[in-house]
């Protein structure tokens, strides 16, 4: 049978696996022994379980568990409360005031829970009651969430690009620090479009609040200061060479723990809860991995990767090119699945395609990230839609309307990487200096 066919066959069981409501990992776990028993001459059991336990087996994975749990002890510490109060003061002037709240909110968040959806729901179920009690536009207010909440897939720490380092076997230090600039861009794409949007349509913005002096300001913001504080030790130890992705992942859950108890929302219940929590996400994501790696093995066995990265090199595509089919490629997966997942689908047959192309791997991580994120905001299944449509039971597809702009700011933030790539590898380089 050709390998093309073979291919076909398990991509094909693939979506009818998941399409059924089967588990990715068990999905995956599934189209690996099948190309395996049937496609191979390989002894399945062995292979299955040496490749599954050197899936896990990883200290690149170490530090995972630990920045999963870092986010469960921080989102138990009343932090959605305090980023509320402690932003709002200093946005207060700037046009579009308190909308800002939400991007930055999602920012600082982002990079306590790695999560999209997380984010969303957790900035949103703070911030939506209080700015429409104050009069802002439901339209402005869920399009900054759904576009805001997708920095939890970018901003380091984050759990994709862990989990991408672990599949593209590169640095997870490098990446995140790869992480930190095109993290930064979007917030201020965001934050401008906002403004702009404001100074032009200032007949819909509401008032502005009472003007507080400076020493207010730095009071309103006195809970909010450690969490900065603890976030930005915690990467720049990273970034300085002082603590690896491991060490600072530890320094992180221990900074928590302290926060969490001098806030008082430190105990038993909340300790066990962030434990447990955390396990489980942990769990569901080495589960994810570990097929991941199984279906890996069943493509090199069955050739397919070697196969497509021929027939692309045969097709003299450009990597622009290449990049553009594999956009739209990305964004329709990532519609249906949630991005580790559409990382782990896809590393086996697409990263030896973009190495045939000559583009670094590290960038075309903040890529993959970046082009995820979109996928979070469009219909019908963008995840963080779905979360903003339980919070606040709006329509699907006017929610999506909604973030059409954050949308098109995201597309606009993976060109401005992809014609100027430096803004995703000018750290990490300065980094090795």
């Amino acid at each position: 049978m050709e390998v093309l066919e073979i291919g076909l066959i398990l991509m094909g069981l693939m979506f009818l696996f998941l399409g059924a409501g089967l588990w990715v990992a068990l999905s995956l776990f599934a189209v690996g022994v099948i190309g395996l028993e049937f496609f191979t001459s390989a002894q399945t059991g062995p292979i299955i379980a040496t490749t599954a336990w050197s899936g896990l087996a990883s200290w690149s994975l170490a530090p995972l568990p630990l920045f999963i749990w870092m986010g469960e002890i921080l989102f138990r510490s009343r932090l959605s409360e305090d980023m509320f109060t402690g932003l709002a003061p200093w946005l207060n002037k700037l046009p579009g005031r308190l909308l800002h709240v939400n991007i930055l909110g999602c920012g600082i968040f982002a990079a306590v829970s790695g999560s999209s959806a997380a984010t969303a729901a957790t900035i949103g179920r703070m911030s939506i009651p209080e700015l429409r009690k104050q009069g802002y536009a439901d339209r402005l207010i869920l399009g900054t969430l759904a576009g805001s909440g997708t920095l939890g897939l970018l901003i380091p720490p984050s759990i994709i690009l862990i989990v991408y380092g672990v599949s593209a076997e590169l640095s997870i230090a490098r990446l995140f620090i790869a992480g930190i600039l095109p993290g930064a861009m979007l917030i201020i794409l965001f934050m401008g479009f906002v403004m702009i949007w404001a100074t032009l349509n200032k007949d819909k913005m509401p008032p502005a609040g009472p003007d507080m002096g400076f020493m207010e300001k730095v009071r309103a913001s006195g809970r909010l200061i450690p969490v900065i504080v603890l976030i930005a030790s915690v990467i720049g130890s990273i970034y300085g060479g002082i603590a690896t992705p491991t060490e600072a992942a530890a320094f992180g859950v221990v900074g928590a723990l302290i926060l969490s108890a001098i806030s008082g929302s430190l105990n038993r219940a909340s300790f066990i809860d962030g434990l447990m929590g955390a396990t489980r996400t942990s769990c569901m994501i080495g589960f994810i991995l570990a097929g991941a790696a199984v279906l890996t093995v069943t493509m090199g066995f069955t050739g397919i990767p070697r196969e497509l990265a021929a027939w692309i090199a045969e097709m003299n595509l450009s990597p622009y090119a290449l990049l553009a089919a594999l956009t739209v490629f990305f964004i329709v997966l990532g519609c249906f699945l949630d991005g580790i997942s559409v990382v782990v689908l896809t590393t086996s047959v697409i990263l030896p395609m973009v190495q045939a192309a000559g583009i670094d791997l590290l960038w075309f991580g903040i890529y993959v990230v970046l082009v995820v994120e979109m996928s979070q905001t469009t219909p019908p299944v963008g995840f963080n839609l779905f979360v903003l449509q339980g919070l606040t039971g709006k329509n699907l597809f006017s929610i999506a309307r909604a973030s059409l702009p954050f949308f098109f700011l995201l597309l606009l933030a993976v060109l401005l990487i992809t014609v100027f790539p430096e803004i995703a590898t000018w750290l990490p380089q300065k980094m090795n200096g």
